[in-house]
């Protein structure tokens, strides 16, 4: 090697990363969140963090670091009737309420146990994080997404709430629209492509499949269905949030409700 190509290189293995301490921090993030979260989330997390970063950097870093996210949302695309338009995003992220029965969130997740799938759609109301409803299936058809309205008007008030969701096919059915204005619900829908707009039932997922799922072998989809409704029972009553100011959801609601009487 010529002398001014070693010292060339020798200077370029001096200088120091500039990007050192951001891939320090992905690095705790991506393992703190055991591999769930994709570059945007974790960039997100990284300008919480005090880091000024673009999400394709963040991209670039993960690549050279070996990180890629372990969960792939599934995305149905499969034509299931007249389709209706997308609404906008009414929601925008402003996941607080004031009251119960304000704010909803659903979306859809799968779960794949002994070569079979199990699906889950559950209705979250951002006041509180409670589980409010939910629909297992072995399909991710419409029937499923119906069923889960129909459960859930009977017993909740719905007037003048928003239901978000993405904008999944199920979601973008005339009948589904039709039913949400029916029962007085204005819908909302993220914007294509951005989880982040859903963050909240998102995160319910994460907790779900981290707390249970990723925690022991399910020999059958049975024993899953069965202990993802002790899960979500366990969820709602017992498993108390920080910012319920250490109740349980369904403990905050009737602190809430006692408080206005």
């Amino acid at each position: 090697m010529a002398k001014s190509s070693f010292h060339y290189y020798q200077h370029r293995l001096s200088l120091a990363d500039k990007y050192l301490e951001v891939k320090v921090a992905i690095n705790r993030i991506f393992h703190a969140h055991k591999g769930r979260l994709g570059y945007r989330r974790i960039t997100e997390l990284l300008k919480q963090l005090g880091f000024t970063i673009n999400h394709k950097t963040v991209l670039n870093l993960m690549h050279k670091l070996g990180l890629k996210c372990l969960i792939r949302l599934k995305k149905y695309r499969s034509y299931k009737g007249e389709m209706g338009a997308a609404f906008e995003n009414v929601l925008a992220r402003n996941f607080k309420a004031k009251a119960p029965n304000q704010k909803w969130a659903t979306d859809m997740t799968e779960f794949k146990v002994a070569g079979r799938k199990l699906y889950l759609s559950p209705i979250i109301d951002l006041f509180n994080r409670e589980i409010i409803s939910y629909e297992l299936s072995e399909s991710p058809n419409y029937k499923h997404i119906i069923k889960l309205l129909d459960k859930t008007f009977k017993q909740q008030q719905t007037k003048d709430l928003i239901l978000h969701s993405d904008q999944g096919w199920h979601y973008k059915m005339n009948h589904y629209q039709k039913k949400l204005e029916s029962h007085h619900v204005i819908q909302s829908m993220s914007r294509k492509g951005n989880c982040l707009d859903n963050a909240v039932i998102e995160n319910f997922f994460g907790i779900l499949k981290s707390e249970l799922f990723y925690t022991k072998k399910f020999n059958s989809i049975q024993q899953l269905k069965s202990e993802i409704k002790q899960y979500i029972n366990y969820y709602n009553h017992e498993r108390i949030k920080m910012n319920l100011n250490a109740m349980s959801p369904v403990q905050y609601r009737a602190h809430y409700l006692k408080s206005i009487v």
